[in-house]
């Protein structure tokens, strides 16, 4: 009977160390992916996922900061994963899109033929993202089913402050200046040179933008795709158009 329970113990002993030693095989792999705040072997002992799931899991989920521990979209996930290949694969973008990522990402229909994804970035790299707009939006656009590539800085809106607070909202924050940012963002980049409000016999209004012709050939094929997106995230009717220039 003790021979017996002696070698009970020890294969349950020899189990365990197996899978011990699986786990730090597996976890051995895949040193230096991750960091301190989110540790590789947490996930792996957290998820029950094959090890080639885990690692695309882990890599996509440094490319997208989302707010309040929000799990992201199949679509945003696709994004993240698109962010890292070309982080990983693409040397011009390399350096550049080492400490980049985004809080969101929505496909938006212009049409029956024509999609778009918007991408919401933090605020305090936009810049980061504009220095390097168009390689990363034309890499972005061959990746992601030549859906159109829109790429915006996350602005929160401020309700005005009731009658006597002593509260001061600040001038970025209301809903005019919100609403002209992402248009810059929508366009770049391209400047805007000029705006029109024409009136409809109906009393409805919409928005004329003049772009400038300097940046046609990077804009003029998403025209209706700001018109699209704009409408979509900011309810209003847009249309763009570039100034007619007089011939000598």
């Amino acid at each position: 009977m003790l021979h017996s329970g002696e070698s009970l113990a020890a294969k349950r002993q020899k189990k365990k160390s197996k899978g011990e030693d699986q786990l730090e095989e597996l976890v051995s792999c895949n040193q230096g992916v991750g960091d301190e705040e989110h540790p590789f072997p947490l996930l792996l002992l957290a998820l029950p996922r094959s090890e080639s799931e885990l690692i695309k899991m882990f890599t996509t989920r440094k490319k997208i900061h989302k707010e309040h521990d929000v799990e992201p979209s199949e679509l945003e996930e696709s994004v993240a994963q698109a962010l890292f290949d070309l982080e990983n694969t693409n040397q011009e973008l390399k350096s550049d899109l080492k400490d980049l990522f985004i809080n969101s990402a929505v496909q938006i229909d212009i049409s029956e033929n024509r999609k778009s994804i918007v991408i919401h970035v933090p605020y305090r790299i936009r810049k980061a993202f504009r220095k390097i707009h168009l390689r990363l939006v034309t890499e972005l656009e061959k990746k992601l089913s030549g859906k159109d590539i829109i790429i915006i800085a996350t602005r929160r809106i401020v309700r005005p402050p009731k009658k006597g607070s002593a509260v001061v909202r600040p001038r970025s924050r209301t809903l005019t200046a919100v609403h002209d940012a992402i248009l810059e963002d929508l366009v770049y980049p391209a400047e805007i040179v000029g705006k029109r409000v024409r009136y409809r016999s109906d009393g409805s209004k919409i928005l004329k933008i003049f772009l400038h012709p300097k940046e046609r050939n990077n804009t003029e094929y998403k025209l209706e795709t700001f018109s699209g997106v704009y409408r979509k995230l900011c309810g209003k009717e847009v249309v763009f158009e570039y100034p007619v220039t007089k011939s000598a």
